[in-house]
């Protein structure tokens, strides 16, 4: 997951390379997440008919292939090869990774599983604009070093991952693997509306931080250390695993409504930090939106989870993904095609107020219908110990 936020703090040099406008930034951006949605609607139950270990194997394929593109680039056309593979890398991980641990983990342990497989995710997006604004700060050739050192984790997760057992004991041939046409087993459904809604609301703060932060800092506030843009973003990403820790205190059914509050509050933070340019304020939004996000994220990956069964797990987490990443990457290309006539600050403010009045009635609706609670013996699987 490291590598597809990777190229964040360097999109600035790229621009200077190629000479592409915002707007351009925000669609290299957005391609991934096209490439993740058209995984997971394509073959997100792969791992659920092949095994779960063939599903990941392949995805490392493709973020290696994707590493590759960026060491190879040249011409624009690159980046969004780049970009589409390691969205289609990500689109086969986000339901077999997530589903796999939870396999994996010890019986009675399914709230560690969640939260490990949840904070797996964000951390590792947390840790790629960080490694690479580090590295193209202090270190040579700033658009390879990166992808070299990403190559070579993919190597070290790969032989890790040989070593693993498969979970799914009854596999079918690849052939078999059917497009999935969107659809939710019935009790799931009322469980996946509102988790669903929180998900999209946290991932598109996260889209704009990750495609748009680093030109708001270098252009607004005149910051143009890498390392400190790719910090921030990435403190958006560990607040968030900070947010799904604390899951197990309040409980998935508290911690969706609590999201939705905290990235209202995020949201806040980020236009005052637009309106008056201060460095202070989009750190705290950061903290504080990231907070929420990682609340209301874990608490709608627990809840779909616990409501579906075992031979559908991963294609319901899946399908929870494919509204995450429409919150990660629609918002985004509105911000940039905005961005050319109000400029970066304007088209901001209009994707806070869109966002507030999304998440408010997420929220709303949430404190009226709240998540149900677990059966007797789930709590274990909620975090409510």
């Amino acid at each position: 997951m490291a590598g597809t936020t990777l190229p964040t703090p360097l999109y600035g040099l790229y621009q200077q390379e190629f000479g592409f406008s915002e707007l351009t930034v925000t669609v290299v951006y957005a391609v991934y997440a096209f490439g993740v949605i058209g995984v997971l609607l394509l073959a997100g139950n792969a791992s659920d008919v092949v095994g779960r270990r063939p599903v990941l194997l392949c995805g490392l394929g493709f973020a290696a292939a994707s590493a590759v593109c960026f060491l190879c680039a040249t011409a624009l056309g690159w980046l969004y090869a780049g970009r589409l593979l390691s969205g289609l890398s990500a689109g086969l991980f986000t339901g077999a990774a997530t589903a796999y641990v939870m396999e994996l983990a010890p019986r009675g342990d399914a709230s560690r599983a969640t939260f490990v497989a949840t904070a797996a995710n964000m951390g590792g997006l947390g840790c790629g604009p960080l490694l690479a604004g580090v590295l193209a700060q202090y270190a040579a050739r700033p658009l390879h070093l990166p992808f070299l050192v990403h190559l070579a984790l993919v190597a070290c997760s790969a032989a890790v991952l040989l070593r693993l057992p498969e979970t799914v004991r009854e596999r079918r041939p690849l052939r078999t693997v059917r497009p999935q046409r969107p659809g939710l087993p019935p009790r799931v459904r009322a469980v996946f509306g509102p988790a669903a809604a929180a998900a999209f609301v946290g991932f598109a703060l996260f889209g704009v931080f990750t495609s748009v932060s680093p030109s708001f800092l270098a252009q607004s506030l005149d910051v143009h250390d890498h390392a400190l843009s790719g910090s921030v973003v990435a403190l958006a990403f560990f607040s968030s695993t900070a947010g799904q820790l604390a899951v197990g205190r309040v409980g998935v059914g508290r911690s969706l409504p609590l999201g939705c509050a905290a990235l209202l509050a995020g949201l806040a933070l980020l236009a005052g930090a637009l309106h008056w340019a201060l460095l202070p304020l989009v750190v705290l939004s950061a903290v504080v939106g990231g907070v929420g996000q990682g609340l209301s994220f874990r608490g709608a990956v627990a809840a779909v989870a616990r409501a579906s069964g075992a031979d559908r797990r991963a294609a319901v987490i899946s399908a929870l993904f494919v509204v995450a990443y429409t919150g990660i990457s629609v918002p985004v290309i509105g911000v940039g095609v905005l961005s050319g006539p109000m400029g970066l600050e304007g088209a901001g403010l209009v994707f806070i107020a869109c966002m507030a009045v999304l998440v408010s009635a997420a929220g709303g609706y949430l404190l009226r219908r709240p998540v149900p609670a677990p059966e007797s013996g789930e709590g274990a699987a909620t975090g409510s110990r």
